[in-house]
């Protein structure tokens, strides 16, 4: 086989979709955007959907640019998406209308609803998830307890990523790692939590059997290559389906004495370990045992991240004031430092609307100086992520029982420099950014050692540092870290 290629990524996120090529020469991964599209929740009378169908037209249309520009053949194409959500077939195979968004309000009280029926340890030692009303969990008993017509028609539930892999090749299966972000997994035998899921009242024959990452689903139909110019029998790849995973896999150096955070949207800070930790000690910090590539377990929390600042945003460009990211970074460097700082996952904050306004309210309610200006507020968001990312690493170190001595931040909030600088001045430790596309390059990646041309993810990590530039920011700490530190602990 020769030893070049070109891979075919779709990379789905909350807020924004690419079709990205990677070439492989053997030694590096490049990559190029084939085509970028926004993504995002429609409200249809109070309520949240997702619009899978428009997503799906986009896919097509960025994998026909490839085929007009290039006339080389595709070594692999592969999917993946945020985590929790999912679309439903019926017995004919047929999209059984628009999926609801994970911050759609009919999860709201969820939880409650949950642990009435299965007690919350029960359902944590099954599932070894962080308890989130956005879980697919919570989602379908919603709808369960709705009596949703769709759900009682379903035949086939599928994760977003595994709905277009089904349309790409026929194929319904789920890919573990996306599964498992479901909280419907059993954290331990990697099978669907069926008897938990009676418990609940939720229906389990609709869940499709279980596929791990680099599993090679099949060839691309031939009315979709028919569509995009692409050869049918293209091969399909489910690799990390959850984008967190592929970032994780793409992480250069990862070892037990580091962590990662994959920032953007979410901030998903853990480690990577054999087997899932769960105790009454992750339970307590409300930890989550997501599945990895290779076998792995990704020990992590989920954190607000770059929510609330691309939130704020929205509000500002709301009330007619437009401001660009780096302008953004630049008042809040320009702020006083440890003014005031905010919970990030305080749960007014999940929702959209005017996040400078519930910063306000939350800091007065909380006998903290008001941050009033932009720069004020940015800089207040930063610094609580990285006092977040502090309690986030003292946890970890628990958990594992030592040291982690380096940070390895990647994905889109590693442009940040502002906010790389905070987390490692906050947590005391050296800071290596970098790759920003790790999400696509994990996915391209997993591809190449699905096709054989790669042998493993170690491997595969050595690759991407070699394809592409870190930076190192070191620690500068202060007795105002530490004493901002301790009021940051006493907040809601």
């Amino acid at each position: 086989m020769a030893n070049v290629a070109n891979f075919l990524a779709i990379d789905l996120g909350a807020s924004g979709g690419r079709v990205m090529l990677s070439r492989w020469d053997g030694e590096r991964f490049t990559l190029e955007e084939m085509h970028r599209f926004e993504n995002g929740p429609v409200e249809i009378m109070g309520r949240l959907h997702w619009d899978h169908l428009r997503l799906w037209h986009e896919i097509k249309a960025g994998l026909a640019k490839y085929a007009a520009q290039y006339g080389e053949p595709v070594a692999g194409i592969g999917v993946d998406t945020w985590g929790v959500d999912y679309g439903l077939l019926d017995s004919s195979g047929s999209y059984l209308g628009n999926a609801y968004h994970y911050r759609d309000p009919g999860v709201h009280g969820m939880l409650a609803e949950a642990f009435a029926r299965v007690p919350k340890e029960r359902i944590y030692e099954t599932t070894g998830i962080q308890f989130m009303e956005i879980n697919a969990l919570y989602q379908l008993l919603s709808r369960t307890l709705a009596g949703d017509p769709q759900l009682a028609a379903a035949e086939t539930y599928l994760m977003t990523a595994d709905l277009f892999h089904y349309w790409l090749t026929g194929r319904k299966a789920v890919e573990y790692s996306n599964a498992s972000t479901s909280q419907m997994l059993d954290a331990r035998s990697r099978m669907w939590a069926t008897e938990m899921l009676h418990d609940l009242g939720i229906r389990s024959d609709m869940l499709p059997e279980i596929v791990n990452p680099g599993t090679v689903l099949g060839g691309l139909l031939p009315e979709v290559a028919a569509e995009t110019g692409l050869a049918a029998g293209t091969p399909v790849i489910a690799t990390g389906t959850h984008d967190t995973a592929n970032a994780v896999a793409a992480v250069p150096d990862l070892d037990e004495n580091s962590l990662y955070i994959s920032s953007g949207t979410w901030s998903l800070m853990g480690v990577e370990v054999s087997q899932p930790v769960i105790n009454a000690q992750s339970l307590a910090f409300d930890f989550t045992n997501e599945g990895g590539v290779a076998g792995t377990i990704r020990l992590l929390k989920n954190v607000a991240g770059l929510w609330l600042v691309q939130e704020s945003r929205r509000q500002w460009q709301r009330e007619g004031r437009h401001f660009g990211w780096d302008e953004l970074v630049a008042l809040a460097g320009q702020a006083e430092p440890l003014r005031s700082v905010v919970n990030p996952d305080f749960p007014d904050f999940a929702s959209p609307g005017d996040t400078p306004g519930m910063i306000r309210a939350y800091c007065e309610r909380n006998g903290q100086s008001v941050p009033e200006s932009v720069g004020e507020v940015m800089r207040c968001i930063l610094e609580s992520l990285a006092l977040k990312y502090r309690w986030v690493l003292g946890s970890l170190e628990t958990l594992v029982g030592h040291r982690i001595d380096t940070i390895r931040i990647v994905g889109g909030g590693t442009q940040n420099k502002l906010l790389n600088q905070l987390t490692a001045d906050a947590c005391n430790r050296r800071v290596v950014t970098g790759p920003i596309e790790a999400t696509a390059l994990g996915n391209v990646m997993m591809q190449a050692i699905a096709t054989g041309y790669l042998p493993d993810v170690a491997a595969g990590r050595q690759a991407v540092a070699a394809s592409f530039a870190r930076s190192t920011y070191e620690p500068a700490t202060s007795d105002a870290w530490l004493e901002t530190y301790e009021r940051f602990l006493k907040l809601p």
